[in-house]
């Protein structure tokens, strides 16, 4: 094992500030607590860390970081050796950089994206509690997913941030698309977890974000979902659905930057010896939409 506990927050880029978190908070139900002159920080009702999602301005739309939250301080020195022997270029995010954070390592992985390592963060706790806790808050709003998931990325050579995923941060490869040949590997999902994926790769242009998947209860959470984002004439790209990689259960939206949400649930439990799922590329379709096996086109062009 690694070290690394989980995926710990997103920091997307957005065009409008304010309308950017009314819609983060009315619509995708999450909570404010805390905001800066150009970030808001944002947590779900089930997360006990100060934040989960930064939304911050920008001129482009997009994911300026992905952060994983490690076990202690040991473990991120560790881990900050083992990245930089890879090649990677490393810098240190001095605490306070931003709200309730101490100090994380920052690196750039060979796709292209920027990600972060932390260990120390403020709790703030759930309303809930953890003594005698009732299962869910009174006062929820919209979509109220329990927390943040997962995200998915594109890039070109995804073998080799596979394995810098896999060898140097521990993570393990759940599933992967290849071509029919079994050259070249055009999908990778990868866990820190027990979770089908905390983080995926499909192949496209460097550095892009495909979406952030919100963790909502079961099935007719997701359905509920779709009823809440036409209420609120949210784009929607595709109503509720299963998609056979990872077996979840999903519907994808639009923030009113372009970035792309999903409302999940349901999928495996991956243990540690778990085999790797192959799909082949002629059968992408039924991977990422079981029911319709057809893909939509905005699905692989709709990037931030």
């Amino acid at each position: 094992m690694s070290g690394i506990l989980r995926l710990g927050r997103l920091e997307l880029r957005v065009l409008d500030l304010e309308e950017s978190v009314k819609y983060y908070t009315d619509v995708i139900g999450l909570e404010v607590t805390g905001r800066e002159e150009n970030r808001v920080y944002l947590k779900a009702w089930d997360e006990y860390d100060h934040h989960s999602i930064v939304l911050q301005k920008a001129d482009t739309a997009g994911m300026d970081h992905m952060a994983f939250k490690v076990k202690d301080i040991y473990e991120l020195e560790k881990l900050e050796s083992k990245i930089e022997q890879f090649g990677c270029q490393l810098s240190r995010v001095s605490k306070g950089t931003r709200l309730a954070e101490g100090e994380a390592i920052r690196f750039q992985i060979p796709t292209g994206h920027y990600m972060e390592l932390y260990t120390d963060i403020e709790q703030v706790g759930t309303k809930t509690g953890s003594l005698n806790p009732h299962p869910w808050p009174d006062g929820l709003r919209g979509i109220a997913p329990h927390r943040l998931d997962h995200a998915l990325l594109t890039g070109d050579d995804l073998e080799t941030a596979t394995r810098f995923f896999t060898e140097v941060l521990g993570f393990k490869q759940t599933e992967r698309i290849v071509t029919v040949d079994g050259e070249v590997l055009v999908g990778s999902f990868l866990s820190a977890t027990n979770k089908a994926h905390d983080l995926a790769f499909v192949k496209g242009p460097d550095g892009k974000f495909h979406h952030a998947g919100f963790y909502v209860d079961n099935w007719y959470d997701v359905l509920k979902a779709a009823d809440i984002l036409t209420k609120n004439n949210v784009q929607t790209e595709i109503t509720p659905t299963r998609h056979g990689i990872t077996r979840g259960l999903t519907i994808y939206f639009f923030d009113p930057s372009g970035n792309r949400n999903e409302a999940y649930t349901s999928g495996y439990m991956s243990y540690a010896d778990f085999p790797t799922i192959t799909w082949t590329e002629d059968k992408i379709a039924t991977g990422i939409f079981y029911h319709r096996r057809e893909l939509v086109e905005s699905f692989n062009k709709a990037l931030t």
